[in-house]
C-alpha cells in the first residue's frame, strides 16, 4: 500500500511541475531575449548615404519592437520595409515572441543618411538599436563589399 501511495504521490508531483512549467511564471520566459546576428553593412557607393541589414532573434515568450536605430557615422537611420517594390519607411518594427525580424536587400531594410564619414569595406560601423520593451543594444556591424550576398559569402 506504501508502495502504491509513493507511486501516485510521484505522479501526481511530476504532473504538478510539468504544468508550472507550462504557465510561464517565473521562467524568465514571459520576456523577450534578443540577440542580434547577421549585421553588415554594404560599402556605400553615395557619399551621403548607405544601407544595413541584420537579424534580430527573440528567444523570449513576449513580442517586443524596434523602434530607433542609431549610429555615430549617420546623422539619420531610418527603418524601410518594401513590400512588391514600394519602399516604405516605419516607425517601428514588431518582433514576435520566439521570432525574428530580418533585414535583408530587397525586404526591410536600415538607411544611413547624412553619412558623416564613408565606410570603408574591413571598418565597422556601430549601431544602437533601441526597443520598446527591452534595453538597447549596441551592435558593430562590418563594411563589407559593395557587392556582398550572404548567401554565398561573397
Amino acid at each position: 500500500m506504501r508502495r502504491r501511495a509513493a507511486v501516485l504521490t510521484a505522479g501526481a508531483l511530476a504532473g504538478a511541475l510539468a504544468l508550472t512549467g507550462c504557465s510561464g511564471s517565473g521562467t524568465g520566459s514571459d520576456k523577450a531575449e534578443l540577440s542580434v546576428g547577421s549585421s553588415y553593412m554594404p560599402q556605400p557607393v553615395s557619399a551621403d548615404m548607405a544601407a544595413g541589414f541584420l537579424t534580430i532573434t527573440n528567444k523570449g515568450g513576449a513580442e517586443d519592437e524596434l523602434t530607433s536605430v542609431t549610429s555615430d557615422v549617420a546623422g539619420e537611420v531610418t527603418m524601410h520595409s518594401t513590400v512588391g517594390g514600394a519602399m516604405t519607411e516605419k516607425s517601428s518594427f514588431a518582433i514576435p515572441a520566439h521570432g525574428r525580424l530580418v533585414f535583408r536587400s530587397g525586404g526591410n531594410h536600415l538607411m544611413f543618411e547624412k553619412l558623416k564619414r564613408a565606410p570603408k569595406q574591413g571598418q565597422t560601423v556601430t549601431v544602437k538599436l533601441t526597443f520598446s520593451e527591452s534595453g538597447p543594444l549596441t551592435v558593430e556591424m562590418p563594411v563589407t563589399s559593395a557587392t556582398y550576398n550572404p548567401s554565398t559569402g561573397h
